[in-house]
């Protein structure tokens, strides 16, 4: 499954499968990075507000794997919204991974976390920092460009303000919470769609019937919450900091049935436990 890449819109490939970095404490990513890397994944997922962009570097340098070979991806914090913040944020991105070039950068969310789905979508701040996003892709900083948590008339501004198209919208799409309609738009926009969260944070560990269907295929329910997802064509980014974990989440070279995907296509949970205290747990991003 690590070697199976999908081609974005500007002609880029990227691996569906992915290691996610949130919670990885900076001084800690690096050995979970090049752990990663050395078992097979050519996929990382940072973010400025992530904290580790240094770590995240240093693994990809110690991993012994060609730096052409790996995938990085990191995301401009929400609360640049002009684009002079924002480009001096992407040059520090840059500083921090101490990598030539950055693969993918995304814009985190449309609005800074403070004001998470409040109402004030932040257009023109997000045209801003968008063209400061196209002009580092222009100037051959970053080899593709996207969002994050956009919801459909975000994108819409994006899309009419901007002259270079998102290769990406990566959303909170899981088994119980799935944005079918936003996945279904964004595709027909010629964007491709990433999950992150693709174990709900732990959350789904307490569904009943998704413990007795991991049984069925014999494998853990993280693993058939990863496949569900790689199946809906889906870019997947399970994070862990347990290398043993991460080894396992890319253990998912089975195939579930059409009729078990249209059963956890109907499960619903969106109790997240501790974590619903972070905005995109909140139950606001709908």
């Amino acid at each position: 499954m690590l070697e199976k890449t999908i081609k974005l819109n500007n002609g880029v490939k990227i691996p569906q499968l992915g290691l996610g970095t949130w919670l990885i404490d900076d001084d800690k990513v690096a050995a979970v990075v090049t752990g990663a890397i050395q078992a097979g994944y050519r996929h990382i997922d940072t973010a400025q507000a992530y904290g580790n962009e240094r770590g995240v570097g240093a693994g990809v340098r110690n991993s012994g794997v060609a730096r052409s070979e790996i995938f990085v991806t990191t995301k401009l914090a929400a609360e640049h919204k002009d684009y002079a913040s924002a480009a001096a944020a992407i040059d520090e991105s840059l500083r921090k991974l101490d990598l030539d070039y950055i693969d993918m950068m995304i814009i985190h969310s449309p609005e800074p976390w403070a004001d998470f789905r409040d109402g004030d979508h932040y257009f023109a701040g997000n045209v801003a920092a968008w063209q400061a996003l196209e002009d580092a892709y222009k100037a051959g900083k970053i080899r593709a460009i996207g969002l994050s948590n956009f919801e459909q008339v975000d994108l819409d501004n994006i899309l009419a303000h901007g002259t270079v198209k998102p290769a990406v919208n990566q959303v909170l799409a899981h088994v119980g919470n799935m944005p079918s309609a936003l996945i279904e738009y964004t595709r027909a926009q010629g964007i491709a769609v990433e999950a992150y969260s693709p174990v709900a944070h732990g959350a789904m560990m307490k569904s009943a019937a998704m413990v007795q269907m991991a049984a069925q295929y014999n494998v853990t329910v993280p693993q058939l919450a990863i496949r569900y997802d790689l199946q809906l064509g889906l870019i997947t980014l399970p994070k862990s900091g347990n290398l043993d974990h991460v080894k396992s989440n890319a253990a998912v070279d089975f195939t579930i049935s059409a009729a078990d995907m249209q059963t956890l296509a109907g499960i619903q949970f969106t109790d997240y436990g501790e974590s619903k205290a972070f905005p995109v747990y909140s139950g606001k991003q709908d």
